[in-house]
């Protein structure tokens, strides 16, 4: 089914899976921000689902990249919105993965939001793209 055919017009569905892709490259820059420079909560997190701190700042690149491909998408490329989009969920359903391997669900909805988010930037570039 058609993401345009779900509301009919599909208007107002493209309107908030925008929306939701900028919430996601402004979600993504900030936590990055935090990444880079080592907030304390980003190193307790991490410590708490057995990541080792050399590897955040990597990680904190992704995050910029995917975040920088939706930006580029919206200015003409779709392609590379989809493909930053789809990045994104591989990204965050690992990230998922380390909390539910560890056993850390008390915190589990930040990197859900964080999937949630790039599900739906993901569907707004790839109906951009049809």
């Amino acid at each position: 089914m058609s993401i345009l055919a779900v509301s009919g017009t599909g208007g107002g569905v493209v309107t908030a899976l925008a929306v939701t892709t900028v919430l996601c490259i402004v979600a993504n820059l900030a936590i990055s921000v935090a990444d880079f420079r080592r907030a304390e909560f980003v190193l307790a997190n991490s410590a708490e689902v057995g990541l080792p701190p050399s590897t955040i700042p990597y990680l904190a690149t992704l995050k910029t990249a995917g975040a920088a491909g939706l930006a580029v998408g919206f200015v003409g490329l779709p392609w590379l919105g989809l493909a930053a989009g789809i990045g994104l969920v591989v990204f965050f359903i690992g990230a998922v993965g380390a909390h539910v391997r560890a056993r850390v669900l008390h915190n589990i909805g930040f990197p859900s939001l964080y999937l949630l988010l790039a599900l739906c930037a993901t569907a707004y570039f790839a109906q951009a793209v049809r």
